[in-house]
Order: C-alpha cells, then sequence, then structure tokens
C-alpha cells in the first residue's frame, strides 16, 4: 500500500541542484591530480626557460604566479570540502573552482609576453605547444563542467593568438587563425563533453532515484505485509490470538508433541453472564468487558508454552504444551476461574459474571485438532449443564452421547413422517369408582439401533431440527383418532390429554395447529386436554396469548407436575384451568408421609376452592390410592391402574378390566 502523495515506485527528475552538486563533487575529486599535473608541466617550462637564458628574473616570477595559483586552488579545495560547500551551494563550489582555473590559465598565459626576447619562430615556439598542450589537458580534465576547463584554457589561446598577430608576416596570422580554430573546436568538444556528464548524471540519479523509490514501496509493502499478518492473526478488540491463528497453533502444537511424544492441553472457555452485560449494559459495555477479561488472561497466564485467544463472541481458547501440560492444564483452568469470579468495573458498575471451562487432553482424548476441540467444547457444556463457574474435564462418555444426540436429531423428522415416532396413552380413572376417565398421550419411539429414545430426547430433538409442530400435530392426530374410537369401547365422556412443552408457543401458533386437527377430525375440541406446565403460566406475552385463544375455542386446560413449579393463582383463575395434575414427587409413597398428605389436603381444598379438577400422577400402590381418596382427591394416573399402552392394546385393556370388574362384583 503506497503511502499516501507519493507515485508508486516512480522516481522524480534530478534537480539542477543535484547536477551541480555531482560535477562539483567531481571537479573536486580530480583537482588533486590536475594541481599535480599543471605543477610538472610548469617545472618543465620553467627548466626549458632556464636553459634558454640562465638567471632570467621573469622566469622565476612566473614559476612563483604559477606555483602560488596552484597552491590556492589546493587551499579553496580544502576550505569547500571542510565547510562541505559542494553539498549545500555547489553552483558557488563551481565558481570558486572555475575563478581558481582562470587564474593558472592567466598565470600560464602570461608566459609568452614576460619572456625577454620571445622568438615565435625559434625554439620559443615549443611554449605555444606546452602552454596549448596544458589547456587542452585541463579542458578534458574538466570534462564534467566546461566552464572550469575553458577558464583555464581561453587565457591560454588568446595568449597564444595575440602572441602572434603581434609577430609580422603572413605565417603567423595564419597559425594565430589556427589557435582561434582550436579554441571553438575546443570549446564545442567541452560543451558536448559536459552535455554527455550531465545526461549520464541524470540516468544515475534517476536509477539512484528509482532504487530508493523501490526500497521505499519495498519497505512500505513490508510494513503493509506485516500489518496484513497481523490483522490476519490478531484479534482486533482483544489483541489475542484470532481463530485462524488458533487453528494453526493447534495443529503445529498437535504436530509437535505427535513428534516428542509429548500431550498437550486445550481449554475452550465461555463467559457465563457476558450475554446479559451485552443486554443490560449494551454491546460497547460488552466490548470493554471482554477486553478486560483478555488482558487478565494475558497477564495472569504463564507466557511459555502458553496460546490464548479470542475465537469469536464471549468465546476464548487456551493451549498449553511445555513438559507436563495433562497436569498445568488444571492449574490454567483455576488460574482462569479465579479471573472470571473476580468483579469487573465496568462504566463504574461492578459485574460478577464467571467463566465456565472445558478441558481436553491430546493423545488421551482426541489425536486430531478438530477432534480434541470438539471434546473440549463437549466438556465446556458439561461445566454449563452442571451449574456454571466449574472446569470439567472431557469424558469419552460425552462423545458417545454427543454421537446419540446427533443421530437422534438425524432421524427424528423421518420417524415422525413414517409413524415411528407414536403415541402411546396412559389411562386416567376415578380413584371412588375406578371409571375410566380419560388417557394421557405420551410420545414413545423404538429406534432401529439405539432402542427406545426417552420422552425428553424426543422432544428435544425435534426442537434442535424445528420441528416442534410436526411432533405435536403427529401426537394430537393420534388423539384424534382415539377420541373417535372411544365412544364405542364405552367410553364417549373420556377425554384424551395432548403435552405441549412451554417453548412451543414461542415457534408456532399452538392455538392454529390444535383448532386444525380437532376440526380435521370432527372432535368436540373439550374432548381434547392441553397439558402445560407451570412454567407456560408464567410467560404473559406469547404463552399467555395462545393460552387464552385453546380456552376460547373450547380445548380443557391441565396443568401438569403441579406444585413442582411457581404457579400464579392469579393465571389459574385467568385462564380458567380446568384440572390440576398433582406432580409424582409428592404422590409417591404418600400413604407413609404426613408431609406429602398435607400438602396434597392443601392442593386439594386450592383446586375445590377454583372448582378445578385435581388427579394425582404417579400412583403405583394401592396403599397411596386409598389415602388419596381419603383426601378427597378424585382421580388418579399411574402403574397401579395401567402402564402406557399403544392405542391397539386399548381395547383388549378395557375389556380386560370390565371383566375383572364383572367377576369382583359376582363374587361381592
Amino acid at each position: 500500500m503506497p503511502r499516501p502523495g507519493r507515485p508508486t515506485i516512480k522516481a522524480d527528475k534530478p534537480s539542477i541542484q543535484e547536477v551541480h552538486r555531482i560535477q562539483a563533487e567531481t571537479l573536486l575529486q580530480r583537482l588533486p591530480s590536475t594541481l599535480v599535473t599543471n605543477m610538472l608541466v610548469s617545472l618543465s617550462a620553467f627548466a626549458l626557460v632556464w636553459l634558454r637564458a640562465p638567471g632570467d628574473k621573469a622566469a622565476w616570477w612566473w614559476l612563483t604566479t604559477v606555483l602560488a595559483t596552484l597552491v590556492a586552488r589546493a587551499v579553496l579545495r580544502s576550505l569547500i570540502l571542510r565547510k562541505r560547500l559542494q553539498n549545500s551551494n555547489p553552483e558557488r563550489s563551481l565558481t570558486l573552482l572555475a575563478s581558481g582555473a582562470g587564474s593558472s590559465g592567466f598565470a600560464w598565459a602570461s608566459l609568452p609576453f614576460v619572456l625577454n626576447d620571445f622568438s615565435v619562430y625559434s625554439v620559443d615556439g615549443g611554449f605555444y605547444l606546452m602552454i596549448l598542450g596544458v589547456a587542452t589537458g585541463a579542458v578534458l580534465m574538466s570534462i564534467g563542467y566546461r566552464w572550469n576547463g575553458l577558464a583555464f584554457a581561453l587565457p591560454c589561446h588568446l595568449s597564444v593568438a595575440l602572441s602572434l598577430l603581434l609577430q609580422d608576416g603572413l605565417t603567423s596570422i595564419i597559425l594565430a587563425l589556427n589557435v582561434v580554430a582550436l579554441t571553438i573546436i575546443l570549446h564545442r568538444s567541452a560543451i558536448m563533453g559536459e552535455s554527455i556528464f550531465i545526461e549520464s548524471t541524470n540516468r544515475k540519479l534517476e536509477a539512484n532515484a528509482m532504487t530508493t523509490s523501490l526500497q521505499e514501496a519495498n519497505h512500505d509493502i513490508l510494513q503493509v505485509n506485516a500489518r496484513l499478518e497481523l490483522l490476519a492473526n490478531c484479534d482486533p478488540l482483544t489483541g489475542l490470538a484470532n481463530r485462524a491463528a488458533f487453528n494453526e497453533a493447534l495443529r503445529d502444537g498437535i504436530a509437535e508433541a505427535a513428534a516428542s511424544e509429548q500431550k498437550l492441553s486445550l481449554l475452550v472457555i465461555d463467559l457465563d453472564r457476558f450475554k446479559h452485560v451485552n443486554d443490560t449494559m449494551g454491546h460497547k459495555i460488552g466490548d470493554e468487558l471482554l477486553t478486560e477479561f483478555a488482558t487478565r488472561l494475558r497477564n495472569n497466564l504463564p507466557p511459555a508454552h502458553t496460546v490464548v485467544a479470542r475465537l469469536g463472541g464471549d468465546e476464548f481458547a487456551i493451549i498449553v504444551s511445555g513438559r507436563d501440560p495433562a497436569a498445568e492444564g488444571p492449574r490454567v483452568a483455576e488460574a482462569v476461574l479465579r479471573q472470571g469470579r473476580k468483579p469487573f468495573v465496568l462504566n463504574g458498575q461492578t459485574c460478577m459474571v464467571g467463566t465456565s471451562i472445558g478441558l481436553a487432553i491430546y493423545p488421551d482424548h482426541a489425536t486430531t485438532a478438530d477432534e480434541l476441540f470438539v471434546s473440549a467444547d463437549m466438556a465446556l457444556y458439561r461445566s454449563k449443564d452442571q451449574g456454571r463457574g466449574r472446569w470439567r474435564k472431557f469424558d469419552p462418555k460425552l462423545r458417545a452421547a454427543a454421537e446419540r444426540q446427533r443421530q437422534i436429531e438425524t432421524d427424528v423428522v423421518p420417524a415422525i413422517e413414517t409413524g415411528q415416532v407414536e403415541a402411546w396413552f396412559q389411562p386416567q380413572v376415578c380413584l371412588k369408582t375406578q371409571r375410566i376417565t380419560g388417557f394421557e398421550a405420551l410420545v414413545r419411539w423404538h429406534h432401529p439401533t439405539l432402542g427406545f429414545i426417552a420422552p425428553p430426547e424426543i422432544v428435544a430433538a425435534a426442537h434442535t431440527v424445528h420441528q416442534s409442530d410436526k411432533l405435536t400435530g403427529a401426537i394430537a392426530d393420534a388423539c384424534c383418532r382415539l377420541l373417535i374410537d372411544l365412544p364405542g369401547l364405552g367410553l364417549p365422556e373420556a377425554t384424551v390429554a395432548v403435552n405441549v412443552s412451554p417453548r412451543e408457543f414461542a415457534l408456532y401458533s399452538v392455538a392454529d395447529l390444535l383448532d386444525a386437527t380437532v376440526a380435521r377430525h370432527g372432535i368436540d375440541p373439550q374432548l381434547l386436554e392441553v397439558e402445560i406446565t407451570e412454567e407456560a403460566l408464567l410467560d404473559t406475552v406469547i404463552a399467555g396469548e395462545q393460552l387464552k385463544r385453546l380456552e376460547q375455542s373450547g380445548f380443557a386446560l391441565a396443568v401438569d407436575d403441579f406444585g413442582a413449579g411457581h404457579s400464579s393463582l392469579t393465571r389459574l383463575i385467568d385462564l380458567k384451568v380446568d384440572r390440576l395434575k398433582i406432580d409424582r414427587g409428592i404422590i409417591a409413597h404418600i400413604a407413609a408421609s404426613k408431609r406429602n398428605q398435607a400438602i396434597v389436603s392443601a392442593l386439594i381444598s386450592l383446586g375445590d376452592a377454583l372448582s378445578m379438577e385435581m388427579l394425582a400422577e404417579g400412583v403405583e400402590t394401592e396403599a397411596d390410592a386409598e389415602a388419596l381418596r381419603a383426601l378427597g382427591c378424585e382421580q388418579g394416573q399411574g402403574y397401579l391402574f395401567a402402564r402406557p399402552m399403544p392405542v391397539e392394546r386399548i381395547a383388549g385393556w378395557i375389556a380386560e378390566r370390565q371383566d375383572k370388574e364383572q367377576r369382583t362384583r359376582l363374587i361381592g
């Protein structure tokens, strides 16, 4: 990701100042060799002058001047370098260097004029060659900046041309013109050389700028990649490892444990009251809670051989490896519980949350990452089922139970549709006359591989797969078919009860379902009794509205397991409940329990006051039945009278019961 405002991998055009800086640096780099060469040539020229006219004072003055200019240029170079003027002000540096070259050029240019009796056509003409050669060399050595070389060469060339023109004769003029031509050629060469140097410098600068831009772009890419990698592996809210990083760490940890024949512990954690905090205090406070809890985990767990992750929502996970993870895992679980039990101060309010933890160990409980996580998750839900605020280790029985539940949930729908899930019926009788007053429909399912499935498992499976309405509809259909047959069995006034779970009222319209069912079968709604638990009475919003509709449709209402919950008398009266079924926990062994007899007596008095029938569930002995009759209980249901039976056995059971009653009357 490029930085804002910066072109993506694009070099800026080099500036003129940058080119001048390189020109100045090049001249400063070449100047020592130029000065040395100039000094040697100067000494050579002085030697020739000395041989020409020994003791010529003008020659001494000339040599002194030339050497002085060379020394001055060396000092100037030192000052420029010391002040780094070539970087801060390269244009001035170039001007100073060119001025120094010009001073040397003028010193050399004076040679033909300072020598006594200088003759162009004698041996003195060789000095022209030296002057022109030094000038040409200066231009070549100053190829990067033409004015430096020309500042030296032009005075020398003009000096030679002028000295030739001062001589008589056509030859001198021709030679002077050649010197001028040479000067022009040298000047053009200097321009071309400078252009080539500048072009080369520009390309070099552009290449360097491109390299720098590439390096910066690469640095930006590395930074972006680092941020992306952090985002890919880090939970943005808590700073802990996220699910992706956790999955990779778990796989790697298991691989390392397998290679070293070691163990590994996995803890899966849920905050117990997180939803309550979110709902009552808002999601922002919920996020603060998650952040604080993550900080506690990070600061209070051993960092070595421990990976802490947030998997999402209020679910966290910890991977424990090292020397003895099987022993360290429970210690970490206890540490997490301690941190969860400490109060959280959120938005100025103190909250108590708590945690539930599931623990699984590799390879004791699973051999793959997915299986180990599932095992820890099962242990987590076991800890929740047992009251929360605790940790539980995985038990292999949990996997078998989970597999059983999965199979039940998979097979329950086709079992309902094919009639494998069916209704069995348990009779209800009058305790005084032994007359059959009705039946309660109980769901039964004999699974082809699992055997008999308990009714709560059937109801829970149907709820999980969102088929509660189909289950209740199938049982209600069976009840209506039985009601159609009962008049032919001598029981025209007997009722049949169908159980409805409280949570069904929130899933679909129970009233619409039962209205349609009795209409389809042509059944009097008063004969179909709807049994609900006390919990449904407390839901005055959803369940309350539907119960009112059921009452208005004419269905009889019964409260099941009465006495085990917290019924509201007001709700019992408002809904006009027809029957109260006393919980079997109170009825069991009532003949020997004065306390339970007192409770039942009070409940019967309540039923009389509210004009409600009372039915005792779980009557299993004649002694209990006699005690209930003595207390004034009208009806009973239990193994004393009959066990639940399929519908095809009801006719035979009624016939056997009638024969038995007839024999009893004959004997009496």
